[in-house]
């Protein structure tokens, strides 16, 4: 699919998506929950929809009534032999753990850019936890054989948080006594707390966490669970952040459906539109985000990586170079987002420069009118029909549909505040 981005002006209001972390999370809870769950709301993008497709595999029985979708579950009871996690890299590090709760020898796929993500975790963490795993040399497919019997063990938090949050889960639902899971290097601290907040609202057990470093499963029973759980998703900072940016650029837009109080780590999006003088307001569950002189600003992106392509986007369009921290977080992303970043905006005009661990944005030089790809990467394509609405001239974007993996009305959201976009199949 191509999409031709025209330069615009976009006004008005739109309701954000729904956020694919709370809404996937939600999912690996309700099949952990002996009972009923009603999600509220629910997300539609691609991983939204694999992280259903695989609960339904892993014995969880799924209605979708469209405002809600009702979930019944008896545990993890594997229906056949394989569960694929489609291209999400949270679904793979996560439901991979909580599959191996059961006994049952399972084989775990992906599709995309999942095949090529290393997976070496499962191969250390595993066997210390009685489970028997293979993989293909540190990469799918997995075939394991539980079950999982909570255990001391140390896991490495450099490159993800993402296998921390299966753990955690199929540890809760496990309900263990005394045991520690100790973490080295952790990042994105916030997708944990997101984690443990889930945890809470389904009733399992929540263990006690010293500063990120341990989580302390103690030998107190859970809480009663309620026997039906009624959850709503909140909305995404993630999908939000590309329409916080384009009001910034463009023109006035008004952005609902945002919980001011989630602990979702691209929240972070806002510090940067403040600090490149964007005009922000927030009231009765409504933001409102409006442009002004945008100047280069400096961020860390450490604890929040998927932020980089809606920052760049934002730093394009500020006058001088912009410094953002984390760049190292982009090498095992749908892309490797630093060199795709620099690859598409560089078509476009904006030198990137990058330099260990920090990304350089040579902002304010105006974005030009181009032929760019995806790389098969939804945050790319986001990021690059958002600077093209101040472009010169039209935009052009390969592998459009990219964005369905997260955020799939995107273009229509962009049309509905006044976009001019063609598509074409």
């Amino acid at each position: 699919m191509i999409a031709i981005v025209h330069p615009s002006t976009i006004a008005g209001g739109i309701r954000a998506p729904r956020s694919k972390s709370d809404m996937q999370r939600a999912c690996a809870a309700a099949l952990l929950h002996i009972g009923k769950t009603i999600i509220n709301d629910p997300g539609r993008s691609n991983d939204d929809l694999a992280a259903l497709d695989v609960i339904s595999k892993l014995g969880a029985t799924v209605i979708d009534q469209g405002e809600q979708i009702h979930i019944e579950s008896n545990g993890v009871n594997p229906v056949g032999n394989e569960i694929n996690c489609g291209e999400s890299g949270l679904g793979i590090r996560m439901f991979t753990p909580i599959a191996a709760t059961s006994s049952r020898e399972l084989r775990i796929a992906g599709i995309g850019s999942l095949v090529t993500r290393p997976m070496n975790f499962f191969d250390e963490i595993f066997p210390q936890l009685g489970i028997q795993i293979q993989s293909n040399d540190g990469k799918l497919p997995l075939h394991i054989k539980g079950p999982l019997h909570p255990a001391n063990i140390e896991v490495d938090g450099s490159l993800s948080s993402q296998f921390l949050t299966g753990l955690l889960m199929a540890y809760a639902a496990s309900n263990p006594m005394g045991v520690t899971i100790n973490v080295k290097d952790l990042k994105s601290k916030p997708y944990i707390d997101m984690t443990l907040r889930v945890i809470e609202a389904f009733g399992m057990k929540v263990p006690k966490v010293n500063n990120y470093a341990s989580f302390y499963f103690d030998e107190k029973d859970c809480r009663p669970t309620e026997k039906v759980i009624n959850y709503a998703v909140e909305g995404d900072w993630s999908g939000a952040a590309f329409l916080f940016v384009a009001g910034a650029i463009s023109n006035q837009i008004v952005i609902r459906g945002m919980r001011d109080d989630s602990v979702q780590a691209d929240k972070k999006i806002l510090e940067a539109l403040k600090d490149a003088g964007a005009i922000l307001k927030y009231s009765n569950g409504e933001y409102s985000i409006s442009p002004a002189p945008l100047s280069a600003f400096e961020f860390d992106a450490t604890e929040c990586p998927d932020l980089f392509p809606p920052l760049v986007a934002l730093a394009a369009f500020c006058n001088g170079i912009t410094n953002i921290k984390g760049a190292n977080r982009l090498t095992h992303k749908e892309s490797n987002r630093a060199l795709t970043l620099q690859d598409v905006f560089g078509k476009m005009g904006i030198r990137i420069d990058l330099n260990d661990d920090w990304m350089h944005v040579h902002g304010g030089t105006g974005i030009q009118g181009a032929k760019v790809h995806s790389h098969h990467d939804h945050r790319i394509a986001m990021a690059a029909a958002v600077a093209a609405l101040k472009a010169t001239d039209s935009v052009i974007i390969e592998e459009a549909q990219a964005i369905n993996k997260s955020y799939p009305a995107f273009y229509d959201d962009l049309k509905l505040l006044g976009a001019n976009i063609e598509i074409e199949k």
